[in-house]
């Protein structure tokens, strides 16, 4: 499932975009589900449940929290998460700079549909080679992970924990394997994963 979000406080605007996206999406055969929010803080009142989302476009102009301060808290949770402004206004790239906004679409644009076509056509391809995916042997049953919505994970005794974001916040048990130096080594069929740094790791008393 493709999640994408639109936070915009025009309610038609709101409509127009999902038509475009729903359109984009079914052409090509993709399974998706858009969730319209009218405000940058009802957006970010989702706190960490937002990163389930690998889509968000952001109107800059809302009262109370702007798209700016919304991408920043989004960025707080989630540093993939692609994240395209829609304005009217063409005067905030260095602040979209700053938050790694992947495009800028012009609200009154007549090239709407074209401009989020391109812009869709883009983020695939990132996401060709910035999503990582692995298949684990679990104690709830083999799973494939993104490596990307892994939050962290958790040790207790001779397990690992994983917490992990998909349609909503997961736990999956595994089997440690071995420890190597301050890493704890997991296999698969095909290579070995070091968790260590890169994922933050809890200790556990249990």
């Amino acid at each position: 499932m493709f999640r994408i979000a639109i936070c915009d406080d025009e309610k038609i605007f709101r409509a127009d975009l999902k038509e475009i996206l729903t359109r984009y999406m079914t052409d090509r055969g993709i399974m998706l589900e858009i969730d319209t929010f009218s405000s940058g803080k009802e957006f970010a009142e989702l706190g960490i449940e937002m990163v389930k989302y690998k889509i968000v476009f952001l109107d800059i102009n809302m009262d109370e929290l702007d798209g700016i301060m919304t991408a920043k808290k989004i960025r707080e949770n989630s540093k993939d998460m692609f994240i395209v402004f829609v304005t009217a206004f063409v005067n905030y790239t260095i602040e979209g700079y700053k938050v790694d906004a992947v495009r800028y679409i012009l609200k009154d644009n007549k090239n709407l549909v074209a401009s989020v076509y391109e812009c869709m056509d883009a983020i695939h391809e990132k996401m060709d080679y910035k999503v990582t995916w692995a298949e684990f042997d679990f104690c709830e049953g083999t799973r494939k992970v993104s490596l990307n919505r892994i939050l962290y994970i958790e040790s207790k005794l001779h397990k690992l924990e994983f917490h992990v974001m998909e349609d909503c916040l997961q736990k999956y048990t595994l089997q440690t394997i071995r420890k190597y130096g301050g890493s704890y080594v997991i296999q698969n069929d095909e290579r070995e994963f070091y968790f260590s740094i890169m994922i933050p790791l809890v200790k556990s008393d249990l």
